[in-house]
């Protein structure tokens, strides 16, 4: 459906009644339109594309969804896709929605098949600031990434959390926290792949508004969006390395309990086969045997396979094996 209909002229808004309406107000008034559309069935956004001449292949990948974050020219329009993201931190996942949009001169087309992020705060925002808007379609385009970039900051901390509590866990014998940490790395890999390629897109676009010499304060606006971007996959490069060294730590401390395990097991095998080997040949009925005449063979045979499995015990319990 169309969530939001409206022309912006001189940065303030006009609000057409029709799709009919909001193409011959651009085209009388000039300005540029911005229209919000929300889970659009083929024929809405079918109609949308034939009032603005949208590329069908763009058109294409707008209604199946699924995405990667990526910008794609097509002659004189431009075509973004955007992966907000949220956490969950009851489940420890990471929610993705999907925004696309189409840029070109005079219009503004969004699509959404998520409920996030919210693009109507994002006009609230910039309706309030007419001088950003009157440099048209693109400057909605820099509201809408700052808000995307803006909602990664939750997604970091709440990550950056959950790993906090991994390592209280590594040294608290707690062998389930492999399945964590794997399906942590999971959801930071995944985010990974949301935001990385946004570099390329902010390197795109300020390129571009170079090229045509585009307002300072427009330019300054998406150099900071692009310095968010770098410090946020910085993070999560971060935690990454951390997720795969904490990893490879439990695995470390798990071959150390199990070596520690080991070694009780051998040691006391070790204790209970002395007595058992002396009590062995004494019992093979030989009878040139000078213990078996003897007044004290019985006690002796005690006593040594006592002593030979105290000797043994204090051995190991002096290297740590038991």
């Amino acid at each position: 459906m169309i969530v939001d209909n409206a022309v912006y002229v001189d940065g303030r808004r006009t609000s057409p009644v029709t799709l009919e309406d909001t193409f011959e107000t651009v085209r009388d008034r000039g300005g540029f339109a911005w229209i919000g559309l929300y889970r659009p069935t083929e024929e809405e956004l079918g109609a949308v594309a034939a009032e603005f001449d949208l590329p069908p292949l763009a058109v294409e990948d707008a209604l199946s969804g699924h995405q990667r974050a990526k910008l794609e020219k097509y002659g004189d329009s431009t075509f973004v896709v955007l992966r907000p993201a949220s956490y969950v931190d009851e489940t420890e996942k990471v929610e993705f929605g999907e925004v696309h949009v189409f840029l070109g001169e005079g219009y503004l087309i969004t699509v959404r098949h998520f409920d996030k992020p919210d693009l109507a705060e994002v006009r609230h925002r910039l309706e309030a600031d007419p001088a950003l808007l009157a440099h048209g379609p693109i400057a909605a385009l820099y509201g809408i990434l700052d808000q995307v970039v803006d909602q990664y900051s939750p997604v970091l901390a709440g990550l950056e959390n959950d790993i906090d509590e991994i390592e209280d866990q590594l040294f608290n014998g707690d062998r389930a926290v492999s399945r964590r940490i794997y399906e942590l790395s999971t959801e930071v890999m995944m985010f990974q792949r949301a935001v990385n390629p946004l570099r390329d897109v902010l390197q795109t676009l300020r390129e571009a508004l170079a090229a045509h010499g585009a307002d300072d304060g427009l330019r300054n606006g998406f150099r900071d969006v692009d310095d968010h971007v770098i410090r946020v996959t910085e993070r999560a490069d971060g935690f990454r390395q951390i997720l795969q060294n904490a990893l490879m730590v439990h695995t470390t401390l798990v071959g150390q309990a199990q070596n520690d395990e080991v070694k009780k097991i051998s040691g006391w095998a070790a204790i209970l086969f002395t007595p058992t080997l002396v009590g062995t040949i004494y019992g093979m009925n030989f009878d040139r045997m000078p213990e078996l005449h003897w007044r004290y063979g019985y006690p002796f045979a005690l006593v040594l396979m006592l002593g030979l499995g105290i000797g043994l015990y204090w051995a190991f319990k002096r290297k740590g094996w038991i």
